[in-house]
């Protein structure tokens, strides 16, 4: 059921949007400085020993696979959320894609920093130290705390899932982005000297990284404002054979 959920309409497209909104939220200002001290927490590591990945391999990996499916619980269950009320308010999508399509066009510029007083870094500053036991709770509160921080990348997500108008269709399109968001913490600990290193390359270049983003989050919300997403999947439906929108 799952393969012909994912393979139907248009999330068969919206998949990749996700997963790349979720991989830039990670290289995000908001993210990306400090995912090394999340990894501090959550497996109760220093950095020296962070580095040591031989002899912390497995509480590194489980703190991190921990972690991440304690945002994924939040940001699926928003996902879930948003795909029922899509399908309840069937009846009016066209004119809520269109206000969500501006939304996120918004959401673009201000990631671009193109709209001042949109990029506040709104985050908790006070962590819990319980190391591997404590890291699916800390996930939970990253979840919950960075949802504002993070906010252009999921309402981008989001408002696909609004569009896909199903509880479960919200859910996968919602893990992918998670998958985006989670996979880098997991490498970062597993390769942890060697992706330190890769990541400054993204700090030294933030600008040009947000605008890019930016940019794609524009053009999400361009395609729902325009009706081109819906329009899109009509297409398909009428040129290839066997492809069907029905659930």
């Amino acid at each position: 059921m799952i393969n012909d959920v994912i393979s139907q309409g248009t999330l068969l497209f919206a998949l990749p949007l996700a997963f790349a909104a979720g991989l830039l939220a990670f290289l995000s200002p908001c993210v990306l400085p400090l995912a090394p001290g999340y990894l501090s927490y959550i497996t109760g590591l220093t950095g020296a020993e962070l580095a040591d990945v031989k002899g912390n391999r497995g509480r590194v990996f489980l703190g991190s696979l921990l972690f991440v499916a304690g945002f994924s619980v939040v940001f699926v269950s928003y996902g879930v959320l948003f795909g029922s009320v899509g399908a309840t308010l069937l009846e009016y999508q066209v004119t809520i894609d269109r206000v969500l399509g501006v939304v996120v066009i918004v959401m673009g510029l201000a990631f671009m920093g193109l709209i001042p007083g949109l990029q506040r870094e709104w985050r908790m500053h006070r962590l819990p130290t319980w190391g591997v036991a404590g890291a699916p709770l800390l996930g939970v509160l990253f979840g919950l705390g960075w949802s504002p921080c993070i906010g252009p990348t999921l309402a981008a997500v989001q408002s696909l899932a609004f569009t896909e108008a199903s509880a479960l269709r919200g859910a996968v399109l919602s893990l992918v982005y998670c998958m985006g968001l989670g996979l880098p913490f997991v490498l970062l600990g597993l390769l942890f000297t060697r992706m330190g290193r890769a990541l400054s390359w993204v700090r030294n270049h933030y600008e040009l990284v947000m605008r890019i983003g930016g940019a794609m989050l524009v053009i999400v919300g361009v395609l729902l404002v325009t009706g081109w997403w819906g329009d899109f999947t009509i297409w398909l439906r009428v040129t290839l054979p066997g492809f069907e929108t029905a659930l």
